[in-house]
C-alpha cells in the first residue's frame, strides 16, 4: 500500500512537471510590473470604443518573452456593468450589440523597446480570430491550444 501511495505522489508530482513544462507562457501576478503595462497598453483603445473609465476583470493573462495574450472583461470601476447601446463605439456605428459577445476582449500584444503594444484585438468577438495562420506564426507560444 505504502509503494503505490508513493508512486502515485511521484508520478502525480512528475505529470505536473510535464504538464507545466508544456505551457511556453507565464501568467504575471498581480501588482506586477508586466501585469499593469499589459493593462494600461489596451485601456485606451477599450475606453475608445466603450467610454471611460474601464477597469478590466483578467480571465487570462500569457506572456513569453516578447508577446503576450489576453482575454479581459471589461467593465465600470466597482463592477458596473457597460450598456453597448450607450457606448462611444455604438453612437459612431462601430458596433452591433446584437452581434456581439458582449464586451468580451482578446488582446494580442507584443514588446518593443521596452514597451507592451496591444498590437490586435477585438472587442465582443464571437469567433477565435486569433487562431488564424497570419497570427499563430507570431504568437503561438501563448496561445498553443488555437495555433
Amino acid at each position: 500500500m505504502r509503494k503505490t501511495l508513493i508512486g502515485s505522489i511521484f508520478g502525480v508530482g512528475l505529470l505536473s512537471v510535464f504538464a507545466s513544462a508544456s505551457y511556453a507562457w507565464d501568467e504575471p501576478a498581480r501588482g506586477t510590473a508586466d501585469r499593469s503595462e499589459l493593462m494600461d497598453a489596451i485601456r485606451p483603445h477599450i475606453e475608445w470604443g466603450l467610454g471611460d473609465p474601464i477597469e478590466f476583470v483578467i480571465d487570462q493573462l500569457r506572456v513569453s518573452e516578447n508577446v503576450a495574450f489576453a482575454s479581459l472583461a471589461p467593465q465600470r470601476p466597482g463592477g458596473g456593468k457597460i450598456d453597448l447601446y450607450s457606448t462611444p463605439g455604438y453612437l459612431r456605428g462601430e458596433f452591433y450589440p446584437d452581434q456581439m459577445d458582449g464586451t468580451s476582449v482578446s488582446v494580442l500584444y507584443r514588446k518593443l523597446r521596452n514597451t507592451w503594444v496591444a498590437v490586435h484585438f477585438d472587442i465582443g468577438a464571437t469567433d477565435v480570430w486569433f487562431a488564424s495562420p497570419d497570427y499563430c506564426s507570431d504568437y503561438k507560444a501563448v496561445i498553443p491550444e488555437f495555433c
